[in-house]
């Protein structure tokens, strides 16, 4: 497969009549002089897009609420508990997010739980669980207002943001204690705490306050923990984000576009992306699908141009950077070597008329106008 294009996105800038060329499911040239075969025409053509944070496949489209699987009520902390276990992927939104152009997302367990379980990376475009899973991404920790407000679920539940981090301490401590001995016994959901600990797994923390944020980082501190902090869309102090960017904290940033239903997020205003790119931090963009649908992610990028974004920086939120932040190395750019997950656009992606035409999933056309 060979396309033309006439404006190319490779992830990180524009660049005008390139062709690149697919064998297999990857990309293995990209050049400016013309490449012999037949030729596939491109008015536009970018990288595919990647969702770092939602809960696609968990909760499912025309599914009563009841089904969701989001969130494991047994107790507060379930560390055992994995996303992939409970997608389902006849969901139909991966229909509609794939003729966005999304191609890949980070499932995570919801923020009912203290310690939620682990997140995984999968493709949009899969049969089923087992085709689409492409690795683990982490472990969900949730601290502020969500999992004290979960009070009539089973097991033990702080009802205050003190009682979240009590109970984290007493967690962590116990398997502290235990590594001290010469023959340490953990059970299985202790283990995990071990792995935490011991760097082995990173956390995804939800956090939304800019206090709740401070919080943490004392917490953490204790144990040297590796974490990326998820949402923070309450944090409206630019010094917030420089401190974070100097200890070398990520965010995964969002959603933007939903109802800010609860005290936590008074502060939340689509004016705030500006602060992410005046600190310097590192970040990447989440749907937190279905607080906002997934299909309806690269429509936020108008926020950023609003706010001085250019249009390539903007683009490369939700290909190069989320791929960064993701660890997925192999994606989020028009490179040779990089998988063949590519979107053919009528025109500029942040044209009103424009929309994706044909979606080329690791060499494969999935969907085509």
């Amino acid at each position: 497969m060979i396309i033309k294009a006439k404006m190319m996105h490779d992830g990180k800038r524009f660049q005008k009549n390139v062709y690149v060329e697919i064998k297999g499911h990857k990309i293995v040239n990209v050049s400016k002089s013309k490449i012999k075969g037949e030729t596939i025409e491109a008015e536009f053509l970018t990288p595919a897009f990647i969702d770092a944070h939602s809960h696609i496949g968990m909760e499912r489209a025309g599914e009563p609420s009841e089904e969701s699987e989001s969130n494991e009520q047994m107790d507060s902390i379930v560390t055992l508990t994995n996303a992939l276990d409970s997608i389902y992927m006849d969901d139909k939104s991966f229909e509609f997010s794939i003729e966005s152009g999304i191609l890949y997302s980070c499932v995570l367990p919801g923020s009912g739980n203290i310690i939620g379980g682990k997140a995984v990376i999968i493709k949009n475009f899969a049969k089923n669980i087992k085709e689409a899973y492409v690795k683990d991404a982490g472990i969900k920790m949730a601290i502020g207002y969500n999992p004290r407000s979960t009070t009539e679920w089973k097991g033990t539940r702080p009802s205050t943001r003190m009682g979240v981090f009590a109970l984290l301490r007493k967690a962590f401590r116990e398997v502290v204690i235990e590594l001290k001995k010469k023959k340490p016994e953990l059970n299985p959901e202790q283990e995990v705490i071990r792995d935490i600990i011991k760097g082995k797994e990173k956390l995804r923390v939800h956090v939304h306050k800019e206090d709740d944020v401070y919080a943490f980082l004392k917490f953490a501190k204790n144990y040297n923990l590796k974490f990326t902090f998820e949402h923070t869309m309450d944090v409206y102090r630019v010094e917030v984000y420089r401190e974070l960017a100097k200890k070398g904290i990520s965010v995964v940033y969002g959603p933007l576009d939903s109802f800010p239903y609860k005290v936590e997020l008074k502060h939340e205003n689509w004016r705030h992306v500006k602060l992410l790119k005046e600190s310097g931090i590192e970040f990447g963009l989440m749907s937190d699908h279905p607080v906002i649908m997934q299909y309806t992610l690269p429509l936020t990028l108008r926020h950023f141009l609003r706010t001085n974004y250019s249009k390539e920086e903007a683009l490369s939120i939700l290909t190069y950077k989320n791929a960064k932040i993701l660890g997925l190395n192999d994606l989020g750019e028009i490179k040779k070597g990089r998988k063949a997950s590519l979107l053919i656009w009528s025109g500029d992606p942040f044209d009103l008329s424009s929309r994706v035409k044909t979606v080329i999933a690791e060499g494969n056309i999935v969907y085509e106008e």
